[in-house]
């Protein structure tokens, strides 16, 4: 296996830094893209001299997608994977809630994925096995109270992974996406005190999912949807 140029957004978080990291130690250059001003400690140095890191980057935003995108393609000398890990979450009733934080998921889960997906199309269309994987969610399969902003933005990241999938079958490019359950990370720990994290999915565990996904090995798979629930 020849090494792969992965772009991860959202790689300064937990999922994204897991992927980076297992990508970069398979021998793949990767892109770090993230909203946020500065990455976490150790995560250039273990991606590899050859990494390149882009922050501030606002993906909810067209334009500046495309110009991170396009840094990012210029670093490597093209693009084989995209990983739309960026997103995020939030835990509301409808009845208490605000009508914000529906804009604001779509933003952050479609959006992000949409925009950087369409930036990565051109470059990935150069690509001898192009790879888009998107991370949807197994609570938007079948939403609980509470969760009805973030289920909702989440089925909209499946609806836009099959439906690209379709559109780009013809081009060689496969778009798949995980769905997780929850993710064993600190803050759901906090949250969850008395929840068995042993049960859940841990982000190594997820990460290899997405690899495989984004490898040359997964060619014959495209527009799934993958539960990756743990024991949950």
């Amino acid at each position: 296996m020849t090494a792969r140029r992965i772009v991860v957004t959202g790689a300064f978080g937990i999922l994204g830094a897991a992927v980076a990291k297992a990508a970069a130690a398979g021998g793949d250059r990767i892109a770090l893209l993230d909203f946020a001003p500065e990455p976490p400690d150790g995560l250039v140095a273990d991606c590899g001299p050859g990494a390149f890191v882009l922050s501030g980057v606002d993906l909810t935003d067209p334009a500046s997608a495309h110009l991170a995108v396009n840094a990012a393609a210029s670093a490597l000398g093209g693009i084989d994977a995209l990983l739309n890990i960026a997103g995020g979450f939030s835990w509301q009733t409808l009845a208490d809630g605000d009508a914000e934080t529906w804009d604001r998921l779509y933003r952050l889960n479609v959006a992000t994925a949409a925009n950087a997906c369409r930036a990565a199309l051109p470059h990935l269309q150069g690509s001898q096995a192009g790879r888009i994987v998107n991370v949807g969610a197994n609570a938007a399969l079948r939403s609980g109270a509470g969760m009805g902003a973030y289920a909702a933005s989440k089925a909209g990241v499946h609806r836009l992974t099959e439906s690209l999938a379709e559109e780009l079958k013809g081009d060689g490019i496969t778009v798949n996406a995980v769905l997780p359950s929850i993710l064993d990370t600190p803050a759901n720990r906090a949250d969850m005190p008395k929840a068995d994290p042993a049960l859940w999915v841990s982000p190594a565990e997820l990460s290899a999912v997405i690899l495989f996904l984004a490898s040359e090995a997964a060619s014959a798979v495209t527009g799934a949807l993958v539960p990756v629930t743990g024991r949950v």
